[in-house]
């Protein structure tokens, strides 16, 4: 994806750019009845009670505002909540929910039409006509408005939840995790993990100028430039990697006498303080996995969340068993694949050292690791059957009771016959 495409991508996800949508189509609406006012016989207007037009614009502009501050403040409370009791990195998924950003758009284009109206009708410049188009167009605003308010009750009654954020999270993991089985390349010759960093002989290595993570590769641009200086990029940095300005962004082979080409290599590469789900299939697995370590947390103490979790990273993986690289369309380019072992650590590491201790949990890993190391893909059931031995060698140090011990090892046994 070019980076104007994803950056607007990011902004039609973003609740300010809805809001101020909905609210400049309000105030359009509200203005075209002074348009309209000459096209409209007063004596239509006077026989359909056009007057009363004023009396619920008023309701509506009362209501309304106090309904967007209610409404931005259950936002902030669902966020905080998620933030506490799931991880800050999925309250943003919260902010970008499309019930909650259309019922609030929805009422703050209620607000303004109602202002605008008000405001018109109280300097005189609605005729006959146009208080008729207004209480048309007022009708059809508390149509919508009364639609959105059943859609955020619905919405208000699992907002916040655990369960929803872990829905909510294992629906970005699956797109991008899919998005990667397609082509895991990007279009570019695929590399080996181990050999991304190492410096080609030769090539001149491109470096971050700031600190932070890759949120996202404009590799069009990146081949763009390659072909322009009939060179060969080899990226060091996928999306979701951690950037420091010692650490290579990409090596440029063949580009002698080009002096700013590193420059403009950089460019394609979109960092940023935080991670991004778009790019990134790792990121969805950490924020999984950073749910169910907080609900194995002394504080909460709630094993069955993180047993959920376990089951949800198993559908969230499945997609990148048996990968093979898609058609190379930009020769000129090297991509590193991401190595299983780093899904496996990603989604399994933090899980298994705390879960260690619940004979609950560390069963459901033995289960589920010895499912994913049946797949189809050698390198994929090699990373499950090493990330099964490391957790039963966690859970059999930190399990207290024999019998726990006991029936943990029963299970292993029962999965690999």
């Amino acid at each position: 994806m070019a980076r104007w495409l994803w950056i607007l991508a990011r902004l039609r996800r973003q609740l300010w750019v809805r809001s101020s949508l909905y609210g400049l189509l309000s105030i359009i609406t509200a203005l075209m009845a002074i348009v309209l006012d000459p096209l409209i016989p007063a004596d239509a207007a006077r026989g359909l009670g056009a007057e009363a037009v004023g009396s619920i614009l008023s309701i509506v502009a009362s209501s309304m505002l106090a309904v967007t501050t209610f409404s931005l403040g259950i936002m902030v409370s669902a966020a905080a909540t998620v933030a506490s009791g799931a991880t800050p990195r999925a309250a943003s998924l919260l902010a970008e929910d499309a019930v909650a950003q259309s019922a609030l758009s929805t009422f703050l284009g209620a607000f303004l039409f109602s202002l605008v109206g008000l405001v018109g009708l109280n300097a005189g410049v609605y005729g006959a006509g146009g208080q008729l188009v207004l209480f048309v167009s007022t009708l059809f605003m508390l149509g919508l408005v009364v639609v959105n308010v059943l859609r955020w009750i619905s919405q208000l009654t699992v907002l916040g939840r655990v369960g929803e954020v872990v829905d909510r999270v294992e629906e970005v993991a699956i797109r991008a995790m899919a998005d990667y089985a397609a082509d895991p390349a990007m279009g570019c010759e695929p590399l080996l993990p181990e050999d991304c960093e190492r410096a080609p002989d030769g090539a001149v290595a491109v470096f971050c100028p700031v600190v932070g993570h890759v949120q996202h590769i404009d590799v069009a641009a990146l081949s763009a430039i390659a072909e322009a200086a009939g060179a060969r990029i080899r990226v060091a940095a996928r999306p979701g990697a951690f950037c420091v300005p010692d650490r290579p962004l990409a090596f440029v082979l063949g580009a002698e006498g080009d002096d700013g080409i590193g420059e403009r290599v950089a460019r394609c590469f979109t960092v940023s303080d935080s991670r991004s789900f778009d790019q990134d299939p790792r990121f969805g697995l950490v924020v999984l996995s950073e749910i169910a370590s907080k609900a194995l947390s002394p504080g909460i103490n709630d094993p069955g969340t993180a047993i959920d979790v376990v089951g949800t990273l198993v559908r969230v993986l499945l997609p990148a068993a048996g990968v093979r690289a898609g058609a190379v369309i930009r020769p000129r380019l090297s991509m590193p694949v991401i190595a299983a072992e780093d899904l496996f650590d990603d989604a399994f590491g933090a899980i298994a050292r705390d879960g260690a201790s619940l004979v609950e949990v560390a069963i459901r890993l033995q289960k589920v690791l010895d499912t994913l190391a049946a797949v189809d893909d050698r390198r994929f059931a090699e990373a499950a059957r090493r990330m099964g031995e490391e957790s039963l060698e966690r859970a059999m140090a930190a399990l207290p009771f024999k019998g726990d011990r006991r029936r943990l090892r029963l299970d292993r046994r029962f999965a690999e016959s």
